[in-house]
């Protein structure tokens, strides 16, 4: 590896939080990296992308930049062009191409029940916008975003989610990052809000080194250790 340690900033996706990173940083830290778990605004892609490209312009030094489910999209967008980006890494993520969203991709292939389980809010922002945020039900947000967490944690989860914009998860990407930057993909086989299948088939376009976990979207939350060594591996190969 080179002297200096690449700095691993971790975006998470919809419905989730920085929180929901805690077991990934946990194991990288241990392993001496140092790690920035970036608050995504969730908000539209080409300002969430902006938010996250400030940010890792900012850090000194190389950096690994780790997306997660919608995070992935915003993690392709923010790193094009950006010199101390040195990995991509997505896991259960999106890796769009240019004008592809979030939700022409999941409904490309079979599998995602995503849809029948979210709930609207219309909301007012401050300069006066109408939007709608969207929130997994409760009730369902085990099944359908967690399935291998614990009741439990699925229920601090379920509570403690962030919405996210409905015109984010409809807007398109712009030229992708991972067209330029070595990608390092995690598929999670049992995923229902993004299928496996598509997972796969962005993977490979993509020329990724993959690595497939018996896991469902949270896989961050149930299987850290898993990303975290992806992770690290991303890390080692291109210091």
């Amino acid at each position: 590896m080179s002297a200096q340690q690449p700095t691993i900033v971790l975006v998470h996706g919809a419905f989730a939080d920085s929180s929901s990173w805690n077991g990934v940083v946990d194991r990288l830290q241990t392993h001496g990296h140092p790690v920035v778990a970036a608050s995504n605004p969730l908000r539209g892609l080409a300002s969430d992308s902006q938010y996250v490209r400030q940010l890792v312009a900012a850090i000194d030094g190389p950096v690994v930049l780790v997306g997660h489910s919608y995070g992935g999209s915003v993690i392709s967008n923010a790193a094009k062009g950006l010199g101390n980006v040195r990995a991509l890494v997505f896991a259960a993520a999106f890796l769009p191409d240019e004008g592809e969203s979030a939700i022409t991709l999941s409904g490309r292939f079979p599998g995602s029940t995503l849809g029948e389980t979210l709930h609207p809010v219309p909301v007012t922002l401050p300069d006066g916008r109408q939007v709608t945020d969207l929130y997994i039900e409760k009730s369902k947000f085990h099944q359908q975003f967690a399935a291998d967490v614990p009741e439990g944690t699925a229920a601090v989860m379920a509570a403690t989610q962030r919405p996210v914009a409905d015109a984010a998860l409809a807007e398109g990407a712009s030229a992708p990052a991972w067209k330029d930057i070595p990608s390092w993909v995690l598929v999670a086989t049992e995923d229902r809000n993004i299928p496996a299948d598509a997972q796969t088939f962005m993977a490979g376009r993509a020329d990724a080194t993959v690595v497939t976990v018996a896991a469902s979207h949270a896989v961050a939350v149930s299987r850290p250790g898993e990303v975290a060594r992806l992770i690290d591996a991303a890390a080692r190969a291109t210091g």
